[in-house]
């Protein structure tokens, strides 16, 4: 069956889950998330991808004791489906996911539930409406559907940042780190009967932070924004050997923002994509039929994911303005 991508949202707040690796670039998107009028963020669960899955939860935690957030956040698995976890990505986001920010622990602990039955849950309390957004390896995902197989009848849309289309992958030639982390959960998320929505490096990579933006957070009125100015230095200091300047793409907020309807493509075909589960030099990478890009979805057969490849509006500003907004809980 021809998957078709939702159309307008019903009057009130997205109900969104969020389920992240949380590192620097996913902490803007939670805290967008979080802030945005729009948006009812009802839980958030964590994998391990950039740390550790317990490590991104405590991360969560303390951002949102930041913000004076009582979200629920839920640990989520550690390992991939059919391998162990490679550790993480210290060089880009620091060893605690945090650039070089040591955060306040949270008092709060983790949901009793793990992060796929959170996830389970919520579509369950709130079918047809729940709006998914993933920004690490989709691990908790295919935990998800093995465990309530009627899961993607449940969710209004799923929005995944990973993969590239026409880019070249950032952790192999041809793999995006996400996708790579955990190709066989992938390939079932992508072969699963929900609307799905790829926010890849086609994209991703040419909405960028630079080191003005990052100047505007560190003089900010409120704490929060502060402190992700101080996270991204680590961040950009990362992105000058792939840029050539102080600057770091928008990965995680760029998925979030479109995933929850706040910024909208202008060249999204939906195709049929697959991913490479082989042991080969494609493995992890996302193959895309964008032979479909030239008609409207649904003409192409057994087409399964919208493919974003173009965002014409400039994200940066807007992002940081929003966090510029964001008050601290004292």
């Amino acid at each position: 069956m021809t998957r078709v991508h939702p159309g307008p949202r019903d009057a009130g707040p997205i109900k969104t889950y969020l389920d992240c690796d949380t590192g620097i670039d996913d902490a803007m998107a939670l805290l967008y998330l979080h802030h945005r009028p729009e948006v009812d963020l009802l839980g958030v669960g964590t994998v391990s991808g950039n740390v550790t899955s317990a490590q991104a939860a405590r991360n969560t935690l303390a951002l949102l004791e930041l913000v004076g957030s009582s979200t629920p956040v839920a640990v989520g698995e550690r390992d991939p489906l059919a391998q162990a976890f490679a550790g993480g990505a210290p060089s880009v986001h620091g060893r605690a996911g945090t650039g070089n920010v040591q955060l306040p622990p949270s008092a709060r602990l983790p949901h009793e539930l793990d992060a796929p039955d959170l996830l389970i849950r919520l579509a369950r309390e709130h079918p047809g409406a729940l709006r998914v957004i993933a920004t690490g390896p989709l691990t908790n995902l295919a935990v998800a559907l093995r465990r309530e197989p009627e899961l993607p009848g449940l969710v209004a849309e799923v929005t995944i940042m990973g993969g590239a289309a026409l880019a070249p992958g950032n952790i192999t030639p041809a793999a995006e780190a996400n996708i790579a982390g955990d190709p066989e959960a992938a390939a079932a998320v992508f072969a699963a009967d929900w609307p799905l929505t790829m926010v890849g490096l086609d994209v991703t990579m040419q909405h960028r932070l630079t080191e003005e933006h990052r100047g505007k957070l560190l003089t900010g009125e409120h704490e929060p924004a502060r402190v992700i100015g101080q996270m991204l230095d680590r961040y950009l200091d990362f992105y000058v050997g792939i840029f050539g300047v102080r600057g770091c793409a928008l990965h995680d907020p760029l998925a979030a923002a479109i995933g929850v309807g706040l910024v909208v493509p202008s060249l999204a075909p939906t195709v049929r994509v697959e991913v490479d589960t082989t042991t080969g030099p494609g493995r992890g990478g996302t193959v895309a039929d964008l032979r479909g890009q030239y008609v409207d979805y649904p003409a192409q057969e057994g087409a399964n994911c919208r493919v974003v490849l173009a965002v014409d509006d400039a994200f940066a500003d807007d992002l940081v303005a929003t966090l510029l907004q964001i008050p601290g809980a004292g």
